[in-house]
């Protein structure tokens, strides 16, 4: 039998085009020749890219199948899948060529980013490909293995002390900027090209994968940019849907209580973002250190994706929501990155 594949996901339009032309060809042999026939719509992507750069997006949905009680259909965006090994992937790339289109950065300019992590392994990433020096400031209680990794890229680490949180990281964010000539700070908590990035590409994924949609969806906040990219999308094409922010319990800033230290890496800013459209939202879930880490072993031990402390967060949010929804919701929640970058973190997987 013949399978005829017609690729759904493409990154080279030109090569996918050609391939189509075989297929249709040779589906009009077998037809007019007798040959049996099987016509077969496939999620492939192009194999050949020419950077590390092109292989960003396209990021498949999971089934989440033991970590819930029967009756209830969770899948899971798996952002790990990026080449950086994060959701931030998406936005360093948006970030930085809106800024180059515009002509604010160009060959000799430095940037400079506050970041918890991910966001700063997008960026190292971006820069290494396109030849950018960069400069990342972060607070001290982040992740060994963050740090190494952006070092890794060729990144200039600068530490914040650990009280003082994001709002630390950016404030010297800002005075290594007022140093330093020809530097940019893409300042990703205010960036509208963050949100573009989720709604022009994260939310077209989600729709071509789910067209029925979802009845809910549950997923955390560092930036903002990803849960108000893609809820200005699915709300457009699903008015029912409903939609949950996860914060850490430790620093409800959402919910209108005070920012505080916490170990939820990646989520929980301390502050609410400016490009976080808070009108979009149907509630907030507060999720305390033991449930994410909780989930985060869980989520290794039962479904075999070993996921980051705020992916925990958000499939315990996910778990503390369910017994108010109905059998058979659909439910929609993130990965957003790999375990492998808080081993060090001690009780996470312990």
């Amino acid at each position: 039998m013949l399978v005829v594949a017609v690729n759904s996901r493409i990154h080279d339009r030109k090569g996918i085009e050609q391939r189509l032309k075989y297929f249709i060809k040779t589906t009009e042999k077998a037809f007019h020749s007798g040959w049996p026939f099987l016509f077969l719509i496939q999620n492939l992507s192009a194999m050949k890219l020419k950077n590390m750069l092109e292989a960003i997006g396209n990021t498949p949905h999971i089934r989440i199948n033991r970590l819930y009680p029967e009756g209830y259909e969770v899948w899971a965006k798996l952002e790990r899948s990026n080449p950086g090994g994060s959701i931030k992937d998406r936005i360093a790339l948006a970030m930085v060529e809106d800024a180059e289109a515009k002509g604010i950065i160009g060959p000799g300019s430095t940037i400079i980013e506050p970041t918890s992590g991910n966001t700063g392994i997008g960026l190292g990433m971006v820069a290494a490909v396109k030849g950018y020096r960069l400069i990342l400031t972060m607070p001290e209680s982040m992740s060994i293995e963050r740090r190494r990794i952006l070092s890794a890229y060729g990144a200039e680490l600068v530490l914040t002390p650990r009280e003082l949180g994001m709002k630390g990281a950016i404030a010297k964010a800002r005075e290594l900027a007022s140093e330093i000539e020809n530097s940019w700070i893409p300042m990703q908590f205010e960036n509208q090209a963050n949100v573009e990035a989720h709604l022009k590409n994260t939310a077209v994924e989600i729709l071509a994968d789910f067209p029925d949609g979802f009845d809910y969806l549950i997923t955390g906040v560092g930036t903002g940019g990803h849960i108000t990219g893609v809820t200005r999308i699915l709300k457009q094409n699903f008015p029912q849907l409903k939609v949950f922010a996860v914060e850490p319990l430790a620093s409800p800033v959402i919910s209108g209580g005070n920012p505080g230290p916490h170990p939820i890496q990646g989520i929980g800013a301390g502050f609410i973002p400016a490009i976080l459209d808070t009108g979009l939202l149907d509630g907030v879930i507060q999720i305390e250190k033991e449930e994410a880490y909780e989930f985060a072993r869980n989520a290794a031990r039962l479904e075999g994706l070993f996921v980051g402390i705020s992916t925990g967060a958000s499939f315990a949010a996910v778990a503390k929501k369910i017994p108010e929804l109905k059998k058979g919701s659909r439910i929609l929640t993130f990965n957003y990155d790999t375990g492998e970058r808080y081993l060090s973190v001690e009780g996470l997987f312990q």
